[in-house]
């Protein structure tokens, strides 16, 4: 077997045997390659499941960086993966973004057991829910046990909790078979602060940019290239060897590069190069606060190629209009969040060069919805980043009646964009979803709740300090495990019902996955709290008022309309063209 590694400081490489074949194995000493600068070599005699590090000029031993498998984690050794020994059993042919739903998942907390194997065993649901694809958050090692994901720090392994690389394969073989795709969150903009020896080995980050965590990747600098394939070829691997549908990027806005192609746009180009030579579909979604254009746009005409970007806008003008919620980046959606969400509705972007009260300045450019397709545009009323981040991580079950929350699922699920669920929506989990972590060093896990700390003093809802939950207290976890027999109790069989519904009704009728923007109307009334989407022949009215009737001007009769869906009941309008809406509720009307 071919053993490699990209060390260019080193002097000399060995690579040497760990656990229980190491005795008798004496280490094997490396060869500088002489086709690639910096790269060392060796051939030796390994199976799947040997565990190996390498030492660096005769110092500590490292886990292998491109390591498919860190079976004690990340400041162990690295273990071999034949990626061919898993037998699939189900053939797949993929499925596209365009007329996806997609349901945001964390394996951790999907189940009280935590794993793969769990999370399959609760597939079924997804499945006749309606959903397409299920997006799972970072899956790649982080110290300890239970955490989000995003303070990983090997980009090519899983974390061995959830059942290491054998446990994700099982669990997209169950979706696959199921009918559903798998999208995998992953993080390239950073590595956590623990358990990350990348600096050892090369020069993978720069101090010529800066990031919220510290030094950031080397895109751009010196030894930037082998940098680039390094996370190119992790992407890759998550897509062809564990069948992967689809990867959505986090915080791209965090990839400082100032070169040509940026790193985006090779790497969309590596992934369609892979989705033609496969034969299946293949896309990446990113995560972008800069509300721009080029995110989406084809490489050809100047753009990185991202066949799709989540859109907070979206999200703050639902927001604001469901809860009237007005701090930090709600500020200017909570000014008129209804124009808010009629201007996101229709034309993606509600900050498209607007003036940002948050950031201090104009932000964001116009986009063309003629030239992007909507459904570029990812739209949802909850993700764990807006419900985790709060000091109490509640969701927004916890405050809203169930007419505006079934408001909310409407519009998401009829909506122009690809709709976003994060689990346990679909039936208004009790749940919270707050920050939670595992981190085995004393210091840094101060460190983090500190820094929670003061970021919920900064924000007006914060609440009193004795309630924020303590990340590292295994009960904060604990509290955020969805209860599974809740969806058969009302009030939540009746949303989960709801849910149903409305995702039957995007798949039967094509008007509801229509791309052209001309066939998406919106009209509303600030003051009397209501909002008409139409999109073609269908009309969602939806009365975010708690205590009025309102009085929805639809422009046809109850003879030429049907009620497609209704909460708390179905509604037709008179014979004036009006619909007269209870508060908080909403109807779906078709032809």
């Amino acid at each position: 077997m071919l053993f490699e590694v990209w060390a260019p400081r080193a002097g000399r490489v060995a690579l040497q045997w760990a656990g229980d074949r190491a005795a008798g194995r004496p280490p094997v000493p490396m060869e500088r390659d002489g086709d690639r600068d910096g790269w060392w070599r060796a051939e030796a005699p390994a199976a799947d499941g040997d565990r190996y590090v390498f030492r660096l000029d005769g110092g500590p031993p490292l886990p292998d960086p491109r390591a498919a498998r860190l079976p004690e984690g990340p400041d162990g050794p690295a273990a071999v993966v034949d990626h061919d020994r898993f037998g699939w059993r189900h053939p797949w042919s993929g499925r596209p973004l365009p007329g996806a739903v997609l349901y945001e998942l964390h394996v951790g907390t999907y189940t009280p057991e935590g794993t793969f194997d769990a999370a399959a065993a609760r597939l079924r649901h997804l499945a006749d829910l309606g959903v397409t694809h299920v997006e799972l958050m970072p899956v790649c090692p982080f110290p300890g046990t239970h955490g989000w994901g995003y303070d990983g720090v090997a980009p090519w392994a899983v974390h061995e909790p959830y059942g290491g690389p054998e446990g994700l394969k099982r669990f997209v073989d169950a979706a696959h078979g199921l009918g559903l795709g798998v999208v995998l969150d992953v993080v390239h903009n950073h590595l956590g602060p623990s358990g990350n020896h990348l600096p050892a080995f090369g020069p993978y980050f720069t101090d010529t940019h800066h990031t919220p965590w510290g030094a950031a990747v080397n895109l751009d600098a010196p030894g930037s290239d082998e940098v680039r394939g390094y996370f190119l070829g992790s992407a890759l691997s998550w897509l062809r060897d564990y069948r992967l549908d689809g990867l959505r990027l986090d915080a791209v806005h965090a990839l400082h590069d100032d070169r040509t192609p940026h790193f985006l746009a090779k790497l969309s180009a590596a992934v369609d190069g892979l989705a033609a030579r496969l034969g299946r579909p293949l896309f990446l979604i990113g995560e972008s606060d800069l509300n721009d254009p080029r995110t989406t746009a084809p490489r050809e005409s100047g753009g990185q190629g991202l066949h799709a970007q989540w859109n907070d806008d979206f999200h703050h003008a639902l927001h604001t209009a469901l809860t009237g919620e007005s701090q930090g980046y709600y500020a200017d959606f909570a000014r008129a969040p209804l124009a808010a969400l009629a201007k996101t509705l229709t034309g993606g972007f509600f900050h498209d060069g607007t003036y940002s009260s948050f950031r201090g300045g104009p932000h964001g450019a116009p986009l063309d919805l003629r030239t992007t397709p909507a459904y570029r545009l990812l739209a949802y009323a909850q993700t764990h980043d807006q419900i985790g981040n709060r000091a109490l991580g509640d969701r927004l079950a916890a405050s809203l009646p169930a007419g505006l929350l079934a408001g909310a699922a409407a519009l998401v699920l009829c909506s122009p964009f690809t709709p976003m669920l994060f689990m346990g929506e679909e039936w208004g989990a009790t749940t919270p979803w707050q920050y939670f972590t595992d981190h085995t060093d004393p210091e840094l896990a101060e460190a983090v709740r500190a820094g929670r700390r003061r970021e919920f003093a900064a924000h007006d809802w914060a609440g009193d300090a004795g309630e924020w939950p303590d990340p590292q207290d295994p009960a904060t976890r604990d509290r955020c495990v969805l209860d599974w027999s809740e969806p058969v109790l009302a009030p939540h069989d009746s949303l989960l019902a709801w849910h149903r519904t409305l995702l039957a009704l995007r798949r039967e009728l094509p008007a509801l996955t229509d791309p052209d923007p001309r066939h998406t109307e919106v009209t509303f009334d600030e003051d009397a709290r209501w909002l008409l989407l139409r999109r073609g022949p269908v009309r969602v009215a939806v009365n975010f008022g708690r205590g009025a009737t309102a009085s929805v001007p639809v422009g046809l009769t109850g003879r030429s309309l049907e009620v497609l869906a209704g909460w708390p009941e179905a509604r037709l309008p008179g014979a004036d063209g009006v619909l007269r809406l209870p508060p908080e509720s909403v109807v779906v009307l078709g032809p």
